[in-house]
């Protein structure tokens, strides 16, 4: 191996190889990700595709995992499943993200060699780069410093997956392969109130400031009621703080403001704008200083990005040796797109329509000041994302509103 693909381009020439009714098996097809994944492998022509909720298996189980592989026989797979969350979540459920992300990942990276599976794409996260690593971020960059503390047990997990997937193929031959994409959003995604990422979570926060600013009582009983099925089915797609956790002698309406303040939306005596109907502003608190730069990535695009790695790019296209001697093996996919977190806030605020204010809360934490990946592998590889940061947002909003319905 050199430090450059010399042969990147060889594999890209004509017809994909996979057949369109090649058995591919995608784990976590419901998520968002997955569910992406999913619907490009079907507007390709795939035609035999395999997946389980965690209802059906257990991936954290060896043995279901082995049993499952040796029923169904999956000829590709799409690696997605994961336990997930933002920097509340990450922050207390320690120890689930990295035993979980680390069972899964073995089960079926361990399953794939076993039973033969012809390719296997291991999905990772930007997380798994250093705190205060170069920017853009290489992928040569893994390795080389601290990581982010807030994320770091999941870190850790994704990088085994990668190094997991490494060793496979140096010691059997397989052909194992791994994407490590930027922040992702996008139609299925997670509004959990806690344990949401931070354009799904201001999506929903935005979508309630200003139903409490126009007075929308009803939209908000609707989302609570909607929030409260979810949590007491134990799911958290949606999520939310069900109603007895509240005091039953407080009023419908009280009952409503502190749910709401929960998410930091609360009625404001300051000189904000107002509703239409006279009645106070409504203040949004944020976390943070609103200063650290994030890159994210519409669902679809990734999908295609993914689409177009099981068709088109083996293990050793992407493989090569950095500076140090180490071997890196996985491509980053990104958009080259960054904005700081106050201009998210402001382009989801303005697709909602929300006209409140909004308030940082700097005793709140940051998280890595910069997150930016280097795409240019991929993209010399031939693919290339193609839609922007505003539709996107907007897609997903409409999506927010149908799921809580």
């Amino acid at each position: 191996m050199t430090s450059t693909t010399s042969n990147q381009h060889s594999t890209t020439s004509g017809a994909p190889r996979l057949p369109r009714d090649a058995r591919i098996y995608v784990a976590g097809h419901l998520g968002l990700v997955g569910g992406g994944i999913w619907r490009a492998l079907e507007r390709h022509g795939y035609t035999n595709l395999i997946g389980k909720s965690i209802d059906e298996l257990d991936l954290i189980n060896q043995q279901a995992v082995d049993d499952f592989f040796t029923a169904e026989k999956p000829e590709y797979v799409v690696l997605v499943a994961a336990k997930v969350g933002g920097i509340v979540a990450n922050s207390t459920y320690r120890a689930q993200f990295i035993y979980e992300n680390l069972m899964i990942e073995a089960n079926v990276i361990h399953a794939a060699y076993k039973h033969g599976v012809k390719k296997l794409l291991f999905l990772g996260s930007s997380c798994i780069y250093p705190k205060l690593a170069p920017q853009p971020m290489l992928e040569e960059h893994l390795l080389t410093g601290p990581l982010e503390p807030t994320n770091e047990p999941y870190a850790i997990a994704k990088i085994a997956g990668i190094r997991l997937c490494d060793a496979y193929n140096r010691q059997y031959g397989t052909n194992f392969i791994s994407a490590m994409p930027t922040n992702m959003y996008g139609p299925g995604d997670n509004y959990h109130p806690e344990n949401s990422h931070v354009l799904p979570a201001f999506i929903r926060r935005f979508h309630l400031a200003k139903a409490l600013m126009n007075e929308d009582w009803e939209e908000l009983e609707r989302v609570f009621e909607a929030e409260a099925r979810f949590v007491e089915g134990g799911m958290s797609e949606v999520g939310g703080s069900c109603s007895s956790d509240i005091p039953h002698s407080t009023s419908h309406k009280d009952v409503l403001l502190q749910w709401l303040e929960k998410s930091g939306i609360t009625p404001s005596t300051s000189n904000l704008p107002h509703s239409t109907t006279g009645t106070q502003g409504v203040c949004l608190t944020c976390w943070g200083s609103g200063s650290p730069l994030r890159e994210f990535l519409y669902s679809d695009d990734l999908a295609e990005a993914c689409v177009f790695l099981l068709e088109n790019i083996d293990y050793d296209d992407v493989a090569f040796e950095d500076e140090t001697g180490t071997v890196q093996s996985h491509v980053n996919v990104g958009s080259g797109r960054e904005l700081a977190i106050k201009e998210l806030a402001e382009t989801v605020k303005k697709v909602v329509g929300f006209e409140g204010g909004i308030e940082w809360d700097t005793s709140k934490p940051d998280g890595t000041p910069r997150k930016l990946l280097d795409s240019s592998k991929l993209r010399k590889l031939g693919w290339a994302p193609v839609v922007s940061m505003k539709e996107g947002i907007e897609i997903a909003y409409r999506d927010f509103l149908s799921r809580c319905a």
